[in-house]
């Protein structure tokens, strides 16, 4: 049997969240899509959390690097932040609802170190609480997508208003990565925070999930993925040269190096073949 290409779902419904949750969550992407073959995607590395909660048939979360960090047979999963692809397969009719988290968010909604989900994806059910399974539950039994998206606003919000405050300099050090693209040095935002560098290293590295450094890296890839990926970019071969300057590599090779690590294939090669767009940009 032959794996499917990974075309798009068959429906998508896009739910912004209730106002005060846009800090935290940049969107409800509800789909439902069925497969007749085994459909394979291939997932790119993120500094972002991904959670599904799904009532569908079940599929497979696979790390290539090392299989016991995935989730096989499992509707709904959390995947921490990872620093390599992996990929997705499933079969049959699928049917959720798919949120990315910056990590902050994640830390305070999930209510657990990040580090304990660094490159794994986890079944919901074996987190503690079993609150996402009772989610999971209630969205699959209401009526359509914008009650699911009022029960997805009404439980963040009691987790976030629950959630114990985290160190707001790591809140101010995320925000400085992401404003810069990774740009900005771990030695200068340790000093910017008055920290030491290993000091921030080592919470950035258990709370956030990735040291510092390699968010930088992840934050500067999506920052070139989402570009190369959106509609009409049309990038041709010197179009990589100008794209890697745009976005802070030292040179076209470094970033044809990042696109192999963090998402499997060549800059090239990825526009052919695809990957899930859950990437942000």
């Amino acid at each position: 049997m032959t794996d499917a290409p990974a075309g798009p779902p068959d429906s998508l419904v896009v739910g912004m969240p209730h106002p005060g949750l846009r800090p935290w969550v940049d969107r409800y992407l509800g789909y439902r899509e069925h497969a007749a073959r085994p459909l394979v995607r291939r997932q790119a590395a993120g500094a972002f959390v991904v959670l599904i909660l799904g009532w569908g048939d079940p599929l497979d979360v696979v790390d290539p690097r090392c299989a016991t960090r995935g989730a096989y047979r499992v509707d709904s999963f959390v995947a921490g932040t990872f620093d390599g692809y992996c990929h997705t397969r499933t079969v049959g009719v699928g049917t959720g609802v798919e949120l990315l988290l910056t990590p902050p968010a994640a830390r305070r909604i999930l209510g657990l170190p990040l580090r304990e989900l660094t490159n794994r994806a986890v079944d919901v059910a074996q987190l503690p609480g079993g609150w996402l399974t009772r989610l999971r539950d209630r969205l699959a039994e209401a009526s359509d997508w914008p009650r699911r998206f009022a029960l997805l606003d009404a439980a963040l919000a009691a987790r976030l208003g629950a959630a114990e405050p985290v160190d707001p300099r790591l809140d101010r050090a995320w925000q400085r990565l992401t404003d810069t693209d990774g740009r900005i040095g771990v030695a200068t935002l340790a000093a910017e925070l008055g920290w030491s560098r290993r000091h921030l290293s080592v919470l950035f590295h258990r709370e956030v999930g990735l040291p510092p450094k390699t968010t930088a890296r992840l934050l500067r890839f999506q920052r070139a993925y989402a570009t190369a990926t959106a509609p009409g970019t049309g990038v041709d071969r010197a179009g990589w040269a100008v794209l890697a300057a745009r976005c802070g590599y030292f040179d076209q090779s470094h970033l044809i190096r990042d696109f192999h690590e963090f998402a499997g294939a060549r800059p090239t090669e990825l526009l052919v073949t695809g990957s899930h767009p859950s990437n942000p940009g």
